[in-house]
């Protein structure tokens, strides 16, 4: 008997000092329950949060709360196989998306997975969904411009590469179409800006309408789209803006330009509301959970212009938030509001009496896009915001009374003709020389004998015509400042062109 225990304590000696090659061993959990799309786990000490899970190959998983016994974590894919007993393994840190050019002009889930039947996609660099923001000493000022090709937009509340500008307003009032046209006014855009496209909890034909208009258009070859559908549950739409920031972050830190959308964080918001819910958080002010304007406020300031140290790349975020009845004192707007660098705000009395895009100039600002906008566009503008607001003032006032002064009929009909050239139809873009025209034209009171119904159509049929005259548009692209000089010659051809076409000469 002895001999025996002797054998067996030698072979114990002998396999335990010997390494076995290809064997590891992995600590794992089990799953205790599962409903609504989060597991409760036991076991896995060494998880943190944000840990990314694998619940035996059947479903990944993300932790977002961690208990005495045991970690509550959303389940990202389809939870059928997950049940009780499933074993759970520590998968990394933290979740990584795949970044790069392959990406570019995909459809993509927030796991990087593609949504448009084109096949896998491969790309061998991956960047945290999670990541800190950069520091004050890595960012520089916003001092270039990001044309959208909305004049009310260029010439009212500019926006500059690296900036955080926020569009909000009721529903159906435009927000998604703006912030579309903006990508669509890229196209030729040099240096080029990457553009990315989040879609949090959108319908699925809402998706694919847009793809298509970024594909009929050529957008799409330089744009992502990062689509999180309500049928997928709140956690993918949870993370959809996070990871199209990561996406935007692969060419920022490469030193290009980055553009991306986020339609809306109301409802982003709300996604994030119902998982807090689910994983028993305390609720606060109108059920959200205390943390939202921290879980906003950590995505957005990611957006950046970085310093030339660091490759000088940006990041602009423009974020959609959707009002209820023009209440923009609400929770989530304020936070959004505080947040961003400014905003877009879109009212709907604007957008249904067809002011297209129904921009409202005194709740509309930009704090630092002005910074960024192009000098003779700036200087273009003159009192444009002014003369806006002051018609819109007299024009509630004048249809009670028929007795009016000259001056407030100049200023009413300045008012409807400027109304009007600031009406863009849907996806209509124009180039910053075009609206530095259409500005010169209505600050030198050279539109004053053309009726507002005929406004559009006769300024249309100038910038036509300024197109083929090569010369005096090269002259405005390249200056820097407005000369007395070119104002003159942008009159003598305006005079030109409406003699002409009209049969007299413009009214001084």
């Amino acid at each position: 008997m002895n001999e025996f225990d002797d054998l067996i304590k030698d072979l114990k000696i002998q396999f335990s000092s010997r390494e076995m090659p290809g064997v590891e061993m992995q600590p794992y959990g089990e799953v205790i329950s599962v409903g609504d799309g989060v597991a409760l786990v036991s076991g896995l000490p060494g998880a943190s949060y944000g840990h990314l899970l694998d619940f035996d190959g059947r479903a990944l998983g993300l932790t977002l709360n961690l208990r005495e016994d045991y970690l509550e974590a959303v389940i990202l894919q389809k939870t059928e196989g997950v049940k009780r007993g499933t074993k759970v393994f520590l998968k990394s840190p933290s979740l990584k998306i795949a970044v790069g050019e392959e990406m570019v002009g995909r459809v993509v889930s927030p796991l990087g997975e593609p949504l448009d039947g084109q096949g896998a996609i491969k790309s061998d660099c991956t960047y945290p969904v999670e990541a800190t923001a950069p520091g004050i000493i890595d960012r520089q000022p916003v001092k270039e411009p990001l044309s959208t090709g909305i004049l009310a937009v260029d010439a009212l509340t500019p926006i500059g590469l690296g900036q955080r500008e926020l569009i909000i307003g009721d529903r159906t009032t435009g927000k998604t179409a703006l912030a579309l046209t903006a990508i669509l006014n890229l196209k030729d855009q040099d240096p080029p800006v990457h553009c990315i496209y989040v879609a949090i909890s959108q319908k699925q034909s809402k998706v694919a309408k847009i793809v298509e208009k970024l594909r009929s258009s050529g957008a799409l070859k330089y744009t992502t789209v990062v689509a999180a559908f309500p049928s997928d549950g709140p956690a993918l739409s949870y993370l959809a803006p996070f990871a199209g920031c990561a996406l935007g972050e692969y060419f920022r830190d490469k030193g290009e330009h980055a553009l991306v959308i986020y339609d809306d964080l109301s409802k982003h918001a709300v996604s994030y509301r119902e998982l807090s819910l689910l994983l028993k958080r305390p609720s606060g002010r109108e059920a959200y959970p205390g943390d939202i304007f921290y879980l906003h406020s950590r995505l957005l300031e990611r957006a950046a212009k970085l310093s030339d140290k660091k490759g000088g790349g940006s990041l602009t975020a423009l974020p959609i938030i959707e009002t209820q009845d023009n209440d923009v004192s609400s929770y989530i707007p304020t936070n959004v509001i505080s947040i961003t660098d400014g905003q877009i705000y879109l009212e709907s009395d604007l957008f249904n009496s067809g002011v297209k895009p129904a921009i409202n100039v005194g709740l509309s600002v930009s704090r630092v896009g002005g910074a960024a906008q192009k000098k003779t566009l700036k200087k273009a503008s003159g009192t444009l915001r002014l003369d806006l607001s002051q018609y819109r003032d007299l024009a509630a006032f004048a249809q009670f009374g028929s007795d009016l002064d000259e001056k407030t009929k100049n200023t009413l009909k300045k008012g409807e003709l400027i109304t009007r050239l600031l009406t863009q139809k849907e996806y209509q873009t124009y180039s910053t020389t075009q609206q530095i025209v259409m500005l010169l034209l209505i600050n030198m009171n050279l539109l004053n004998e053309v009726g507002k119904d005929s406004v559009v159509e006769v300024v249309q049929g100038y910038l036509q015509r300024l197109t083929a005259e090569k010369k005096l548009t090269a002259e405005i692209e390249k200056a820097k400042t407005l000369e007395e000089e070119l104002k003159q010659k942008v009159q003598s051809s305006w005079k030109e062109y409406f003699k002409l076409n009209y049969g007299h000469a413009e009214r001084n």
